[in-house]
């Protein structure tokens, strides 16, 4: 008998361990569980001193570094008295950061977003908009403004790159750990855990919450990947931007109607709410169905309530970057929201059109700015842009007079400058750079630096980048390359005393880093120059749907690999916030190269000048702002040539050109003996002095204050107090104009030149007068006459540029008839177009969109 060998399969039982946490050991753990840290070089180095090897493993995460600690090592931390009293001094500064009051003479603020960048151990970001909300979480925790922000707790968040052999970006998800992360999951009063349950199709779809510690302020992040929820709803909060136009819907809807329930959950309630971005519009939605069912108001007295306490940032500069839901798939979620609106599904859907009637798609963007009484796009030209595209949602006005307003980004100073920065700036400019960053004024000291002190920190930054590829970049690029040797030639090729430019972004077909390879022959001879060396590092990731921006990538690092470039033009995998911030440090310029004006904002050139490190890039976004001259380099914002390709060889000319005869012989500029350029260190100063005080993160929320969040919360207070009577009373107005508002009689509009009546030309100097009669009929309050004028568009004649708006006088009112005039003097030559513009005003309106009801009036 032959016995067959038999084993089944084994049933593991999961078991953590850990050693006990002393109490002077407990206090770090409170300190790691509060992002305080990222932005904090002294408690980050606390930590890196427990354990190097552990810390540069787990990329950083304090967490994981002290779950890891032995008992032994507990005991040998316990014993250093200079520990100890370290980390009781960093404790001291920590606590006496967090229990400070927020700051109540500023509105407080409920801030949604789908991403947040706020350090690379949470992925929970994917690039320059979530980084940006990270820092604006930072900054208002440095600022102490009563804020709460809301998000997703992602198991996969955006993903890692990897490039392989022959240079194919591949996409690895790998799950998070949270109970490694420096995340708290929320529990009640009663020890259970916090879990909110939101109407979902035909059932209750479940989240738990978790809560991020940034400072001062909490971010509350949303996570469906529970048992309580089906496989299909668990994976809502499984990828960033992950899956089809269906799961998109899934993730706004639960961040819109989900996060205002979250709110309401916790008691949470704030002077204004922030979309950042159109992924967030939803939250209206709920919030309009709140004031319904709990204060008994009319959809349209809500509205009033909900728009006066909303702002919607758009980042987006072209409205194909818009979400946009077929109607089916919208109505399959929010179908039967609109009952608890109290409207019909159609006049739900059509707040998200441009054309309400038509049978255009759902766009949230759209929707936010039928729900917000402000917006702004993210930099001065980015706002103009906005202006233009969001134009076809107030029929009537013209883009220059929109209410769509902006505010430029800047970037958090105390993250993104290097710890080496940071002392110089703390010895040499200010010791309380934190409160006075913003001030040109505190920066004029940088002009009496010595030049040496400068290069010598420009310089430790170079090493510790070169450094840093070499220990974490080794072995992807033995990999790749298949040879060792050539993969060690590669890791020593870097120079630390040649002139590195950087470029580091999302690999988007508009960003155009393929610009500097159109001549390679040229390129060659830039790279390949003995007494004058030059080293590109490029990085960046493009999404794995984006075809176009993933062969970018090959195309770069093809091009890496030929003898000619080998060592000379590298490619760093993986780019995250780790990466980021040590190569906008570590490279002498940073390279920015976008199609006009496709850059919203842009902030990865923000960061490097953070760290003396000179920008070179097109006039678009914060540059077309931040440009000074000797203080960087610029690409003019004009375009000569429609065709887009002709106009990306002349840039790529442009680059070359400026590159071999002012950049490269700048930087090499040098004295005898001397181991850099005096002009070069001139205009590194220049940078730090008239452009970085400019484009910080505490500008930026200054600004958001000043512009948008103090004017709405004086508003909101004012038409909400006494139960809402003015946004009735406005409400009551609204609808009995709209509904004679045809019946509005115009008797006659004519134009007077000289006494003549019918002559319709006029010198310069010349005086014009319109007369307007109109009958207003019932109609209550004030009627408002414009007059308009347009021109041609000088490339497009069918398109009319606005030039002037000016209001008539009423010079009679006789009952309902009413006589309006404007006497005005003709200033400047050419062909003009003249028409008259009725609208309804009212005193408690914010802006003349709000009530977007506009009368053309043609003059005889």
């Amino acid at each position: 008998m032959i016995i067959n060998k038999r084993c089944n399969a084994p049933a593991w039982k999961d078991l953590f361990t850990s050693s006990k946490m002393p109490e002077s050991l407990s206090k770090l753990d409170e300190i790691a569980h509060n992002l305080w840290w990222v932005w904090n070089p002294e408690a980050k180095a606390l930590f890196k001193s427990l354990n190097p090897s552990v810390w540069h493993e787990n990329f950083g995460n304090p967490v994981k570094l002290l779950q890891s600690l032995s008992q032994s090592k507990i005991e040998e931390v316990m014993e250093d008295s200079a520990l100890q009293a370290r980390i009781a001094d960093i404790y001291e500064k920590f606590r006496a950061y967090i229990d400070e009051k927020p700051d109540n003479t500023k509105p407080s603020v409920a801030y949604f977003s789908m991403e947040y960048g706020l350090t690379n151990i949470l992925k929970i970001y994917s690039g320059g908009l979530g980084v940006l909300a990270g820092d604006y979480l930072k900054e208002a925790s440095d600022t102490n403004i009563d804020l709460v922000a809301v998000g997703f707790l992602y198991r996969f968040g955006y993903f890692d790159q990897t490039i392989t052999s022959d240079g194919q970006q591949v996409a690895v998800y790998k799950p998070q750990d949270f109970e490694a992360l420096p995340i708290t999951q929320l529990f009640d009063e009663n020890g259970r855990q916090v879990q909110i349950s939101i109407p979902f199709l035909d059932h209750m779809l479940m989240a738990n919450v978790w809560s991020v510690a940034v400072g001062r302020v909490t971010l509350y992040l949303l996570d469906t990947d529970i048992q309580e929820n089906n496989e299909w709803d668990r994976t809502i909060t499984h990828q960033l931007y992950g899956g089809d136009w269906e799961n998109r819907m899934r993730q706004e809807y639960l961040l819109g109607i989900g996060g205002i329930e979250l709110l309401n959950r916790l008691g949470i309630k704030k002077d204004i709410y922030h979309c950042n971005e159109g992924h967030a519009a939803l939250i209206n939605a709920e919030r309009l169905a709140n004031h319904i069912e709990r204060d008994g108001l009319t959809f349209l007295q809500a509205l009033e309530l909900v728009r006066a306490s909303s702002l919607y940032t758009v980042h987006t500069p072209v409205p194909a970057g818009h979400d946009y839901f077929d109607e089916s798939l919208f109505g399959k979620y929010m179908g039967r929201f609109a009952d608890r609106l109290g409207i019909s599904f159609h006049e739900l859907v059509d707040m998200g059109r441009e054309n309400p009637g038509s049978g255009e798609k759902f766009s949230m963007s759209v929707f936010a700015l039928n729900t917000c009484q402000e917006a702004n796009g993210v930099s001065f030209l980015h706002g103009k842009v906005s202006q233009e595209m969001f134009a076809p949602v107030w029929k009537g006005f013209f883009a220059k007079e929109l209410h769509v307003g902006y505010v430029t980004n800047g970037v958090h100073l105390p993250t993104w400058t290097q710890p080496e920065w940071k002392t110089f700036i703390e010895e040499k400019i200010s010791s309380d750079i934190c409160h006075t960053q913003e001030q040109e004024s505190v920066w004029n000291k940088i002009q009496d630096v010595d030049n040496e002190e400068i290069w010598k920190v420009r310089t430790e930054l170079k090493q510790k980048f070169i450094r840093y590829i070499q220990k974490h970049y080794g072995d992807n690029w033995v990999r790749n390359n298949g040879d060792p040797s050539k993969a060690v030639d590669l890791i020593n090729s870097i120079n630390p005393k040649a002139l590195l430019i950087g470029f580091g972004r999302r690999f988007a077909t508009y960003k155009r880093a393929h610009l500097l390879f159109t001549d390679l022959e040229r390129l060659s001879k830039i790279v390949n120059n003995s007494d004058r060396p030059v080293q590109f590092i490029y990085t960046g990731k493009a999404h794995p749907a984006d075809g176009g921006g993933q062969g970018l990538i090959k195309h770069i690092v093809d091009i890496s690999k030929k003898p000619e470039f080998s060592g000379k033009i590298l490619f760093l995998e993986n780019y995250d916030m780790q990466v980021a911030s040590m190569l906008i440090a570590g490279v002498d310029v940073w390279l920015n190269t976008p199609t006009r004006p496709l850059e919203a904002s842009g902030t990865s050139g923000m960061k490097a000048l953070m760290n003396g490190v000179l920008n070179f890039s097109v006039l678009d976004g914060w540059w077309f702002e931040g440009y000074r001259e000797k203080a960087g380099w610029a690409l003019t914002d004009k375009k000569t040539f429609q065709n887009q390709h002709h106009q990306d060889q002349l840039d790529a000319a442009t680059i070359y050109h400026i590159l071999e005869e002012e950049l490269i012989p700048l930087y090499y500029n040098r004295a005898e003996g001397k181991e850099y350029s005096d002009e070069w260190i001139q205009w590194i100063k220049n940078s730090m002095n008239y452009i970085l005080p400019h484009y910080t993160m505490r500008r930026m929320l200054q600004d958001y204050i000043e512009r948008f969040y103090n004017p709405l919360a004086k508003r909101f207070k004012l038409i909400s107090a006494d139960s809402g009577k003015i946004a009735k009373e406005l409400v009551e107005w609204k609808i009995d104009v709209a509904e004679k508002w045809d019946q509005v009689e115009v008797e006659n509009c004519s134009m007077i030149v000289h006494d003549r009546t019918g002559d319709h030309s006029l010198t310069v100097g010349e005086m014009l007068e319109v007369n307007l009669y109109i009958d207003k009929k019932d109609i209550a309050g004030d009627l408002l006459a414009e007059l308009i004028e347009v021109k041609a568009d000088k490339e497009d004649a069918n398109k009319l540029l606005l030039e002037e708006v000016t209001p008539l006088e009423i010079v009679e009112q006789n009952g309902s008839k009413v006589h309006y005039r404007i006497r005005k003097e003709a200033e400047n030559p050419g062909h003009h177009k003249l028409a008259v513009r009725l609208l309804p005003t009212h005193p408690a309106l914010p802006h003349k969109m709000d009530f977007s009801l506009v009368r053309w009036v043609n003059i005889d």
